[in-house]
């Protein structure tokens, strides 16, 4: 964070506020604001870099997008979920009717299925896993982490509507991927781990 804020403090005296230059610093002080917990300061982080895509770029710029699937997840996170359907449908009708960044759509097809499991709305959250996962699956090493991401929601998701066989073989390949490619004590293999041990044992 210190890094970061000392790379805004030169751009400041740099550059207008609303110069590309600052679109990179508010995106990183944004994702160390949403890996804080400080959910607002990411929300506003993040805000701040749509209105410079829009002030900047053409409209529908596959960058849009990225803003609005970004504002979206914060949104998500702080539990707003009809919000962050919003923006993240802003960003799919961006990126699914433009040259959009393949890995980016399977972002927001995840970000998409992630809200409507939060939203009990199984069927629907299913839909989207499985167009992020295919995409991930043909443009991605089979072992890498993003994989493990959406295994993981694919495991919680089975697992909240009682599909005990398919949480536990989702979340095996997660926990798999995640030894392989994340320290034994990183977050996120903590969460497959804490999710395996919730499923019933016959």
């Amino acid at each position: 964070l210190n890094a970061v804020q000392s790379a805004f403090e030169v751009q400041e005296k740099a550059f207008e506020e609303d110069n590309p230059a600052f679109d990179t610093t508010y995106s990183w002080f944004g994702r160390v604001y949403q890996d804080m917990k400080d959910y607002s300061g990411a929300l506003l982080c993040f805000e701040k870099c749509l209105v410079i895509a829009q002030r900047t770029l053409s409209e529908g710029h596959p960058y849009q997008a990225i803003k609005y699937s970004n504002i979206g997840d914060v949104h998500r996170l702080m539990g707003d979920y009809e919000m962050a359907v919003s923006f993240h449908r802003k960003a799919l009708n961006i990126a699914e009717n433009i040259q959009c960044n393949s890995l980016e759509c399977a972002k927001i097809y995840t970000n998409l299925g992630e809200t409507y499991r939060q939203m009990e709305d199984y069927s629907t959250a299913l839909t989207y896993f499985e167009k992020g996962l295919e995409i991930r699956e043909n443009k991605l090493p089979k072992n890498h982490p993003d994989l493990a991401v959406i295994y993981h929601n694919l495991a919680k998701l089975y697992l909240a509507s009682r599909q005990y066989s398919m949480a536990k073989k989702n979340v095996q390949q997660a926990v798999e991927i995640a030894h392989q490619k994340l320290p034994s004590n990183h977050p996120h293999l903590l969460d497959y781990q804490e999710t395996f041990e919730k499923i019933p044992k016959k």
